[in-house]
């Protein structure tokens, strides 16, 4: 099928010249300035072997392989809920509140985006997680959410989460509505889940998640099936994740085969070999993730979202996006807002969450030049290595086409 034939190339290119994995070096000297007057408390949660391509099969549901899925979600099942005070003491406070403000921008990004055609905007969170997402979907006003994940523990406390908000809420508040679903996207089809079989989305979200899918062909195009085949026409597939190109930079890099800091670390299996599916390596970050993930080929995922009749809209690294978007006024209040960024110099009395020196070296050298009002946002430099390996992505459902439409997530 042409599909397949494509991703076959894509494959056979990946094996005459693996030295073409490469991705220009990050620059993490850009700090912004902070405005006491609008670093306000935010109510968010500050969280978030090799196989050859398969033919793609009819069959609506992959026969189970349990080890790795099983993994997944029984280490995010094992993750306790911290409160505000514990998560402020991590040390990777402002990381996390990255990432999440990363987040926070794209939904809202392209909430405006389906909003400028419709109001009641449907949405399908793709391994939802505890819900740490849920106050964005209240936020952007949504009519309808969908919340799906492996993490049966977690789904469960994403319930809570969305009870405890409407509770909280005046009576006449305009809430949406939302159903939550335990299932492995990789291998049953949500669909057949749902309330009504025959719902379509105008977004659906995946941060930080189609990676886990990468472990065979079948469960990345389950996954895909999942994202995209019920998107309405002009709907987005929207998302985050570990950024290819740049985990194989670092590991060619290594002396060994891993790669990181006090913070992170990966390690694969063996270096100079890449499979396009079953490439898989250990993911540490401190107190957030230990466990087993597969490298994401992008072109191929494009590729392969081809047959869901969906078209890349853009992928950019997180730096990119941030680059870009920090030059927006009301994204620059969020990120004071959700402390994503630490102050620096330290006001007096209290410290900075590294206490090497090097690890503020580019903060010290945008303090010299004089240009910056003290005192400015940044990260350590162990924060923005480990932020830097994602990559953010959007793929969209043309909206011409009208059954069987998707559209995709990334990031790096």
């Amino acid at each position: 099928m042409a599909e397949v034939e494509e991703s076959g190339k894509l494959k056979r290119k990946l094996d005459e010249e693996p030295d073409s994995i490469s991705i220009k070096c990050l620059r993490r000297d850009s700090p912004v300035e902070n405005d006491d007057k609008t670093a306000n408390k935010d109510g968010e949660d500050q969280t978030g072997d090799g196989n050859a391509l398969h033919h793609e099969t009819e069959s609506e549901e992959v026969p189970k392989k349990k080890a790795h899925s099983e993994d997944v979600a029984a280490h995010y099942n094992k993750l306790e809920e911290v409160g505000l005070e514990q998560r402020s003491t991590s040390r990777i406070f402002y990381l996390r509140n990255f990432n999440n403000w990363i987040k926070s921008v794209l939904i809202g990004e392209f909430l405006d985006k389906v909003r400028q055609r419709k109001q009641n905007i449907t949405v399908l969170d793709l391994g939802c997680g505890k819900g740490g997402d849920l106050l964005k979907w209240r936020k952007g006003r949504i009519s309808k959410l969908v919340c799906a994940d492996i993490a049966g523990v977690s789904v469960q406390q994403c319930e809570q989460r969305y009870q405890d908000m409407r509770n909280r809420g005046r009576q006449n508040d305009r809430f949406f509505s939302a159903e939550f679903i335990t299932a492995d996207s990789t291998k049953e089809l949500l669909c057949k889940k749902y309330r009504d079989s025959n719902m379509y989305f105008d977004i659906c979200s995946c941060q930080f998640v189609y990676h886990y899918s990468f472990e065979t062909y079948e469960q990345a195009d389950m996954m895909l099936k999942n994202a995209c085949e019920q998107l309405s026409p002009g709907g987005y597939f929207i998302g985050t994740t570990p950024d290819s190109y740049e985990l194989v930079k670092r590991l060619e890099a290594s002396e060994t085969n891993s790669f990181g800091n006090e913070i992170y670390n990966v390690k694969f299996q063996k270096k100079g070999e890449y499979p396009l599916f079953g490439c898989k390596y250990d993911f540490h970050l401190e107190g957030v993730v230990d466990v087993p993930e597969f490298l994401v080929y992008f072109p191929l995922l494009e590729d392969m979202a081809k047959k869901y009749k969906m078209k890349l809209v853009y992928k950019k690294t997180f730096w990119e996006f941030y680059e870009e978007k920090v030059k927006n006024m009301e994204h620059k209040i969020l990120l004071q807002q959700m402390k994503a960024l630490e102050k620096y110099p330290a006001d007096e009395g209290s410290r900075l969450v590294s206490q090497i020196k090097e690890d503020y070296e580019h903060a010290e050298m945008f303090k010299k030049d004089g240009k910056a009002k003290l005192p400015f946002g940044t990260m350590s430099k162990l924060e923005w290595e480990a932020t830097s390996m994602y990559c953010k992505q959007c793929l969209k459902i043309p909206e011409i086409v009208i059954k069987f439409l998707s559209n995709m997530h990334m990031f790096a």
